[in-house]
């Protein structure tokens, strides 16, 4: 329908014509019909403006909260869920390893808020660590209930891990402690981010409340990443990361899943390497050093005695199997060394004799 009520439209026309040649139909009831006709045409038209008007306002506009807006996509939380989740895995074995004890540390949610929401709702006292990561602008904030630090430091000081279940400031010499617990914090937080950026973190300060931090404004927005840490199944609390919007501004175009999942492709830098056979290196394997072999009947087994000779399938020329973790790795050559048995690496083993 044409929407300029002035200009009749090919139905209405057609409508006017019938009305009109009705023979049957006199002036007076021909002018009501007209009319009515007309009514129902300008109606219909408000209708149609209407829907249009409904349909432009769910095209063209949405709700905006100017006291608290969304500057972190769905995008960029699921893939600050994703570093995350690498990291508290890390930071459980590292954890794990240190204090020679279970901890599985686990992320449950992933928000954003308003820095001052985000204070208020902390509980004090609490162990803070104020965090600077080098090539981004700003501090991160990361807190630890009290009753998962006081578990860590009594595990720290001999103790079997058991936390205190009423909060209070820590000593300075448990503060020292925590403080060690940070260090390591945030070295699984650079492994968890190298996919995105090559971090360097280091604490710059502890603090028991969020009171008197101010790393951003009241009404910034930050993302709030937390965990929960489970010690020995016994001692259960939280751990939490604040990173303000302005700390993760410039890097916001990488922050996504796909660039996460396309980043675990690339191939490891040297520095990746020479750490990984550096933590190889302290590993143990198990090297055996094979003679020969032999079948024997069961019962000949059985009748052996000191003294006995048995009859290798091999020769004295013949180069020996060195096996690495009961898998043939190398062909060596049997002799001594300052006084000892050893044997020298002269080839690797391919399935083959070698003589």
């Amino acid at each position: 329908m044409n929407q300029d009520s002035d200009i009749l439209s090919q139905v209405e026309i057609d409508n006017l014509l019938e009305v009109l040649q009705n023979n049957n139909v006199n002036w007076e009831e021909k002018t009501k019909i007209l009319q009515s006709m007309h009514k129902e045409n300008e109606l219909t038209r408000l209708y149609d403006v209407s829907d249009d008007l409904a349909d432009d306002s769910k095209k063209r506009y949405k709700l905006y909260n100017f006291r608290r807006p969304d500057k972190f996509s769905k995008d960029h939380l699921r893939a600050l869920q994703d570093i995350h989740k690498e990291f508290s895995r890390q930071y459980s074995l590292i954890m794990a390893a240190y204090l020679r004890m279970p901890i599985e540390i686990s992320i449950i949610s992933v928000d954003q808020l308003t820095y001052d929401e985000f204070t208020r709702s902390m509980p004090s006292p609490l162990t803070i660590g104020i965090v600077e990561l080098d090539k981004l602008n700003g501090q991160v904030l990361t807190g630890i209930s009290h009753e998962v630090i006081s578990s860590i430091v009594d595990r720290m000081l001999g103790g079997i891990g058991s936390g205190e279940d009423i909060p209070r400031e820590l000593t300075d010499i448990e503060e020292a402690l925590a403080r060690k617990v940070l260090e390591r914090l945030i070295k699984s937080l650079e492994n968890a981010w190298k996919n995105i950026i090559v971090l360097k973190g280091e604490v710059i300060d502890i603090d028991n409340s969020y009171s008197f931090i101010q790393v951003c404004n009241p009404g910034e927005i930050v993302a709030l990443i937390t965990f929960e840490v489970q010690i020995s199944n016994k001692q259960a609390g939280l751990l939490s990361l604040c990173f303000p919007y302005p700390v993760l501004e410039t890097i916001l175009g990488q922050l996504s899943s796909q660039h996460i999942f396309q980043a675990k492709g690339v191939i490891t830098t040297p520095e990746d390497r020479e750490n990984l056979l550096g933590q190889l290196e302290k590993a143990d394997v198990n090297v055996n050093v094979s003679f020969g072999e032999i079948t024997i009947p069961l019962k000949d087994f059985l009748d052996l005695k000191e003294g006995d000779v048995l009859k290798l399938d091999t020769e004295v020329n013949d180069n020996l199997i060195v096996s690495i973790n009961d898998k043939k790795k190398f062909w060596a050559r049997p002799g001594t060394f300052k006084k000892n048995i050893a044997v020298k690496i002269v080839d690797t083993y391919e399935d083959k004799t070698l003589k």
